[in-house]
């Protein structure tokens, strides 16, 4: 006697005299699904205030032009806060308003936009229900001509074409809005001068200290022990006044000491190092990130915001991610009183590598 599994009940064999009065079955066809669910087609039509109340539609109408007309006024401020809140000076303050005001223009030009066409759909354009059956890719001509008449039929439909307000505000906060963008971006390199020649040179030069950042206390050889790694800036940063952020953006350096049978040197770099100390640009090549991950293990050097590898051991060549040149090296030496030194600045210049394309 067998035992079903599921219930415990016991199973009596199947006799050949019962097989004998089945009729038989063709194969495929053993099972026969006869329990499908129907097609419920949908639910009766619900139309909405703005269906059956003419003021609630005006309003509704009123209330989407207003929000695009909102974001032209969002993207103007974006664009009147950079002038009017300029990050002129190494202010903290000055830089914190420069950025709230601008996020706040940029946050209202983005959300009225948003808002106002969500809106639109939800009270004005047509609500009914309908499928979208979709067809082989390669349609006829007919198909294509019906495609034609969908356009046509959403234009009706969403009114776009017939609510001139609402189009033509839309129209105007979608021109707008990518101005700010404009200014912001125009910005980022001083009118007068070329960015080329800005980040070819920086304050380093030779006998100029290399000390912690942020306190510049100067950095002697004996304090650096293998496996080691340093934020290191040129002395003289923290007394600027003007520019000094811009000129630490530039010099930032990340001093790193490894074992010197370690090290693969060039013949013509075999002295910009000092006993296995080294010092390469801390922006990443790609897009000019801060390169602040060091891997004491592998003496590799790690961008974490697009995943760029530089190995320490090899002239920081790019081993892994998007950037596309090795990181500038700084030449070292100890001075006479055994603190690190600059022999130059760099040789080439630093940051993102399309700064290069004169």
């Amino acid at each position: 006697m067998a035992q079903d599994d599921h219930s415990g009940s016991e199973l009596a064999a199947a006799d050949s005299s019962h097989a004998a009065n089945v009729p038989a079955v063709k194969a495929g066809t053993a099972l026969v699904q006869t329990d499908t669910f129907e097609n419920p087609g949908f639910e009766p039509h619900r139309p909405r205030v703005t269906d059956e109340d003419p003021a609630r539609e005006k309003r509704a109408q009123r209330t989407v032009y207003t929000l695009f007309y909102l974001s032209i006024l969002g993207s103007v401020w974006a664009i009147a806060a950079y002038m009017l809140f300029p990050i002129e000076s190494n202010d903290v303050g000055a830089v914190r308003l420069n950025n709230m005001f601008i996020g706040l223009g940029s946050a209202l030009a983005l959300l009225g936009i948003g808002f106002g066409a969500v809106h639109w759909g939800k009270t004005l354009m047509t609500s009914a229900e309908s499928i979208d059956i979709r067809h082989p890719i390669g349609s006829t001509e007919t198909t294509k001509q019906g495609a034609v008449e969908v356009f046509r039929q959403a234009d009706e439909e969403s009114g776009f074409s017939r609510r001139s307000v609402i189009r033509n505000s839309l129209i105007g906060a979608l021109l707008v809005m990518p101005l700010p963008a404009v200014v912001l971006f125009r910005g980022l390199a001083p009118q007068d001068q070329h960015p080329v020649e800005l980040l070819s040179h920086t304050m380093w030069k030779k006998g100029t200290r290399l000390t912690l950042d942020p306190s510049g206390v100067p950095i002697k050889a004996a304090d650096v022990t293998i496996g080691s790694a340093f934020h290191v800036i040129p002395e003289g940063l923290s007394e600027l006044h003007e520019g000094r952020l811009e000129e630490k953006a530039k010099a930032a350096v990340l001093l790193m000491r490894l074992n010197p049978e370690e090290l693969n040197e060039t013949e013509e770099r075999s002295t910009w190092s000092y006993d296995g100390i080294v010092a390469y640009s801390k922006i990443c090549t790609h897009v000019g990130c801060p390169v602040a991950l060091y891997e004491q293990h592998t003496h590799h050097l790690l961008c974490p915001c697009h995943q760029s590898q530089f190995d320490v051991a090899n002239h920081c060549e790019v081993i892994f991610g998007p950037a596309a040149r090795p990181l500038p090296q700084l030449p070292i030496e100890v001075d006479d009183e055994g603190y690190l030194v600059a022999q130059s600045d760099f040789t080439e210049p630093v940051g993102p590598s399309f700064w290069e394309r004169h």
